[in-house]
């Protein structure tokens, strides 16, 4: 296809330059960064992603293809991709299209010859921004107005707009879990089926009533896009399932769960989004290589945004003690706690490991333990 210029502009007047790749149609959203070297059609198709363009950091994109089996939901919801040095190959033996092609067809923006790393680095200093990605022909006022116009992450309630409209329902031998649906990626639904789980997955605006009514052995509170503190009509749902069903909640659904028993959240500098994040177990000293995607963390039981000791610290909630069960080696802050006393309990990355490594998939065994 042919390329055409374009840039990437930033809400702080940050200019890129290079060529669009794929749709063309100018697109705003809220800029982050992606650290993972592979798995670029699970990001892109991850509904956490909602509202949200990604920039890459690994250089070459695209070089496997794409196929229906890397899919992690029925669509794309990144708003666009931003690259180093863009690929439409079709090298992997289960590639059925070309990731340039097939973003086309989906009218994903993309834009490659840009310098992420500039980008990465500007990020990490300044912090996540609204931005956009336009052709060059389009003056950079009217570009700097779009991004502007764009509604910024903090406060935005986005799982609204990716919860499934009517409930899924998906049979199986074992547990029932009953999962609110925010966003959740179809490895998480995979790992539980594995399981033998029998899983329905509910719209995220379902009342408590409406869970308690299906008797669940487990609720799940899983993934999903935006800023945690707008989802009280979510919150307040679980804290009505507390201590009357098992809780467990991975990513957006480790914040809600947080919240329903009344701890506070923050939103990071840049969030966590990759495949190499560094987490330690404080149960068994293991450190495991995760996935994650995320913007958001919880406060610690002092205030804290760092938790600056290894220990095991404990928060005093709603809902009785919570224990500090795991913790991000690179910026110290919550990666999971334990419900003392109610049965419940979080992780904030993905055990799923959609894209990334499978250290940590034994979470799903973890906290089946509690559906049993």
């Amino acid at each position: 296809m042919a390329a055409e210029p374009g840039y990437v502009l930033l809400e702080d007047g940050s200019r890129l330059d290079g060529e669009l790749c794929a749709a063309t149609e100018p697109v705003t959203g809220e800029v982050v960064f992606n650290t993972a070297m592979t798995g670029y059609q699970e990001s892109v198709t991850d509904p956490s992603y909602a509202g949200q363009i990604i920039t890459f950091t690994y250089p070459l994109i695209g070089n496997y293809g794409v196929s229906a089996e890397a899919m992690e939901s029925d669509r794309v919801h990144a708003r666009a991709v931003i690259m180093r040095d863009a690929k439409n190959g079709e090298d992997a033996p289960t590639s059925e299209r070309g990731w340039l092609d097939w973003l086309a067809d989906c009218g994903v923006t993309a834009i490659s010859g840009i310098d992420t790393r500039a980008i990465v680095r500007h990020i990490r200093d300044a912090g996540a921004m609204r931005g956009g990605i336009f052709p060059a022909s389009m003056d950079e006022a009217e570009a700097m107005g779009r991004v502007e116009a764009e509604p910024r992450m903090a406060g935005a309630d986005l799982a609204s707009t990716v919860t499934p409209p009517e409930p899924v329902i998906l049979d199986g031998p074992g547990p029932h879990i009953v999962g609110l649906d925010t966003g959740i990626k179809l490895s998480i639904v995979r790992q539980l089926r594995e399981r033998g789980c029998r899983v329905t997955l509910l719209p995220c605006g379902s009342g408590p009533e409406e869970v308690l009514a299906l008797d669940p052995d487990l609720v799940f509170l899983a993934n999903g896009p935006g800023d945690p503190a707008a989802l009280d009509h979510v919150v307040g749902t679980v804290r009505e399932l507390v201590g009357k069903k098992p809780v467990f909640g991975i990513c957006l659904g480790h914040q809600l769960l947080c919240r329903a028993v009344g701890l506070e959240t923050f939103k990071l500098p840049f969030g966590h989004r990759g495949a190499n994040h560094p987490v330690k177990d404080l149960a068994t000293g293991k450190i495991e290589i995760t996935s994650q995607n995320h913007g958001f963390a919880v406060v610690g039981p002092g205030g804290e945004q760092r938790m600056e000791s290894d220990e095991p610290v404990r928060w005093e909630t709603d809902f009785g003690t919570a224990e500090l069960s795991h913790l991000n080696l690179y910026d110290r802050t919550v990666e999971g706690l334990r419900l003392l006393d109610v049965p419940g309990g979080t992780v904030q990355y993905h055990p799923e490991a959609g894209p990334g490594p499978h250290d940590a998939r034994y979470l799903f065994d973890r906290f089946l333990e509690l559906a049993r």
